[in-house]
């Protein structure tokens, strides 16, 4: 994939492990004797900033918001059918973990699908709904921000989705 690393103070941008985030500002600042180039993005969710070094953010995985085509094939994979593997569910815990962290839309879609089938079943554990939860709210603060709409209502939108299929 081909990323465009000039980020503007204002854009919004994904850090694949905190989602959804806004470009605060880009400062320099002196660290260990060397000066760097600093992108300060803060996260209004979870009230954090993180700064990540100019030259560091291709190997960390900050990118630009996904193209409304990125959102559609993403969506497209919530009508498709649950794959829910046999393995342990230690193992899909994992699996599912990483592909959140991956910050793919397409990848914490295919999470949100394959976790829904059973969200409102008793048998669901606290851990199942935890990732869940987790997928969902990362895809949604994506999709509000491609669409411009609020968090909330793209939650419901992606619901909705899930309850069609």
């Amino acid at each position: 994939m081909l990323h465009d690393f000039s980020f503007s103070e204002g854009d919004f941008v994904v850090y694949p492990t905190h989602g959804v985030g806004k470009v605060a500002s880009i400062e320099r600042q002196r660290i260990a004797g060397h000066e760097l180039e600093l992108f300060v993005i803060t996260f209004d969710r979870d009230r954090m900033t993180l700064r990540v070094p100019v030259p560091k953010a291709k190997k960390s995985g900050l990118r630009k918001l996904s193209s409304h085509t990125v959102m559609e094939a993403a969506l497209g994979r919530l009508r498709g059918r649950a794959k829910v593997k046999r393995a342990m569910w230690s193992r899909r815990a994992q699996e599912y973990e990483a592909k959140i962290n991956s910050g793919d839309p397409v990848s914490i879609a295919e999470v949100v699908r394959d976790l829904h089938r059973n969200a409102n079943q008793p048998d669901q554990s606290y851990s199942e709904r935890q990732i869940y939860e987790a997928a969902l709210e990362r895809l949604a603060s994506e999709l509000a921000a491609v669409e411009r709409i609020e968090p909330s209502a793209a939650a419901q939108k992606l619901e909705s989705l899930l309850d069609a299929a």
